[in-house]
């Protein structure tokens, strides 16, 4: 027990050391055998309790408070601002936020089935649910006011009075008052859920791999793609384009219309599964933010997807990211939540001309995180809500929606939102009657989902153009009306890289049949000419041995073999339209001479 006491020559002077009796709250170590050892602990315990008494005294001295920068926040703001700091104590978490487009309500759902929409300004609960399955996503919708039909799918809009929520198997709509009304069969576990207010679609992606769009106004299922990347459960949208953004779990980052099969930009951007990924609003969808498993959280220039502007490493790892219309970044992760305003440097050649905010990029790679923006803390800080499950900006408000186990907490970060709006599109006030107009008026101006593309800047057009040379070539109709000029040499059709490379086999296959069309009249040469080309055009591809060694005659060489082979095959086609017209000829007569019903009232002779 001796060797547990230090006996390193450490303690104070025997004139320094208090010589009154020990303080009252010291612990008693009376139960050990060693004296020694029990006047040791006795004298540390004693101490220990002193030095805590003279610390409390030593508070005295120091009359300035720092103060709570949560006070601080809400004290400076309105009323109306302040009101928006809310704690909603939840026990079915964690929980996913989402908001509608106006801001003016709110809906929350709960990994284990918990669904609630209300107004979160007035406090005015709109419906309730405990769904007791797994619940993975929400998004405001809304349903036509006559039920359809059990065969047909539903038809829906943006707005408060309904919502779709990503169940355990299937996508199912409800009302404002919390009634099931449809349930979509086609959306097999659904993860991520995201509507496109312009074009009326629904596009959902789950753990199948497919990203499918539901038109809204017709029920019908106007798109579906195969990732081939797995399960993903990373969606977000640009709301400048309508182009869907997805986050794998191999690392990388596509960019989904629905008039593509195939993505339109594939950006690998981790080492790991991508868990969040964000779209900054405020600068025309070119800025896009990513967080991967791998704890890096990284900028991007959707003009030239070279390399990120900005990458830093966040605390805890598996971040949580949403941009607000001003363009703060949100990274929550390791039970913190950071808000920066970023700008970009003007020594950057590729970005615009900076912003006025508060952070500021200097430099292109850098590893440090930017400056964060005083905001009021989570009330009633616990390791529950260390488990971020989304954050989320409330539109024209300076408040920040974080959903975790716990529940969810709203707080305030000025200068996040737009200040000003516009009332015909999004307005934050409007009555039921301007929402039945607003209703009518979008669908009277839905936008067709065919224009959904990526504009030149967003798909790196930017970037040096290689050696290959361009097509010249024929009319725009072979290319879908698109100058064949500007067609770049990878979208052209196979044919015509080889014909560029000089690879192409443009020998005809009947030699002599092009001697006597170059002779010919100009119409006889002509409709010969375009008989051989639609041969070409329906052999291709098909590799029979025959077709193969006729391509490989030259048209100047005249070889025995190959006229016998042509004899051939026309005796052959002869015989085959002659078997064709006696089985034609054969079953005309049987028409003819099959009894009928009728044949029972003729008077036979």
């Amino acid at each position: 027990m001796d060797s547990l006491v230090s006996k390193a020559k450490t303690d104070l002077p025997r004139s320094l050391k208090t010589t009154g009796p020990a303080p009252e709250k010291s612990r008693k170590y009376n139960y050990i055998a060693n004296k020694k050892l029990r006047t040791t602990l006795h004298r540390q315990s004693a101490n220990s309790e002193r030095s805590k008494a003279l610390l409390k005294d030593a508070e005295l001295l120091l009359p300035n408070d720092a103060g709570n920068m949560e006070d601080e926040i809400v004290s400076s703001v309105s009323d109306e601002a302040a009101r928006g700091r809310k704690e909603f104590v939840l026990d079915g978490g964690p929980y996913r936020a989402k908001y509608t487009r106006n801001g003016r309500h709110m809906a929350v759902v709960g990994q284990r089935g918990h669904v609630a929409t209300f107004d979160w300004r007035t406090g005015t609960m709109h419906s309730e649910l405990q769904l007791r399955e797994t619940c993975r996503d929400i998004t405001y919708v809304l349903s036509k006011r006559r039920p359809l039909p059990a065969y047909r799918t539903p038809s829906f809009l943006q707005d408060h009075s309904h919502y779709a929520v990503a169940q355990k198997k299937y996508v199912f709509i409800y009302d404002r008052d919390g009634v099931e009304l449809h349930r979509l069969k086609s959306h097999v576990e659904p993860t991520r859920l995201e509507f496109l207010p312009f074009h009326w679609l629904l596009a959902t992606v789950g753990n199948t791999g497919f990203l499918k769009y539901q038109d809204t106004s017709t029920g019908q299922l106007v798109a579906e793609h195969r990732t081939k990347l797995g399960a993903c459960v990373t969606m977000t949208q640009n709301v400048h384009n309508a182009v869907i953004y997805l986050g794998h779990q191999n690392g990388t980052v596509t960019l989904w219309t629905p008039n593509l099969p195939q993505p339109a930009v594939r950006l690998l951007a981790h080492l790991g599964p991508v868990c969040s990924v964000a779209v900054d609003p405020s600068a025309g969808g070119r800025y896009l933010a990513t967080a991967g498993v791998d704890g890096m959280v990284k900028v991007w220039d959707c003009r030239s997807w070279k390399e990120a502007l900005r990458s830093w490493n966040s605390r805890g790892g598996h971040a949580t990211l949403a941009w607000s219309q001003r363009g703060c970044l949100a990274v929550a992760s390791g039970g913190a939540v950071n808000v920066s305003a970023i700008i970009f440097s003007p020594s950057c050649p590729i970005l615009p001309t900076p912003r006025v905010w508060l952070g500021v990029f200097t430099a292109i790679n850098t590893c440090t995180p930017p400056r964060a923006l005083p905001t009021s803390a989570i009330p009633d800080a616990s390791p529950a809500r260390e488990t971020h499950a989304s954050v989320a900006f409330c539109p024209f408000q300076d408040v920040l929606a974080i959903g975790h186990a716990a529940g969810v907490s709203c707080i305030l970060v000025p200068g996040s939102g737009e200040p000003n709006f516009d009332s015909t599109e999004a307005d934050p006030f409007e009555g039921s009657k301007a929402r039945r107009e607003r209703e009518v008026k979008s669908l009277l101006d839905k936008v067709l989902f065919t224009p959904i593309h990526l504009p030149h800047p967003l798909t790196g057009h930017d970037c040096a153009r290689s050696g290959i040379p361009w097509r010249v070539g024929p009319a725009k109709q072979a290319y879908g009306g698109v100058d064949p000029d500007n067609v770049a040499f990878s979208r052209q059709p196979r044919l015509e890289r080889l014909r560029i490379q000089g690879k192409a086999d443009e020998t005809e296959v009947v030699s002599s049949e092009n001697d006597e069309a170059a002779d010919g009249p100009n119409g006889e040469a002509a409709s010969k000419l375009d008989r051989l080309e639609r041969q070409k055009r329906k052999t291709r591809g098909k590799g029979k041995s025959l077709k193969r060694y006729l391509r490989k005659q030259r048209k100047n060489v005249i070889d025995p073999r190959a006229v016998a082979v042509r004899e051939q095959l026309a005796k052959q086609r002869a015989e085959r339209e002659r078997t064709r017209a006696r089985v034609v000829e054969a079953s005309a007569k049987s028409m003819s001479e099959r009894p009928s019903a009728l044949d029972r009232f003729h008077r036979r002779p």
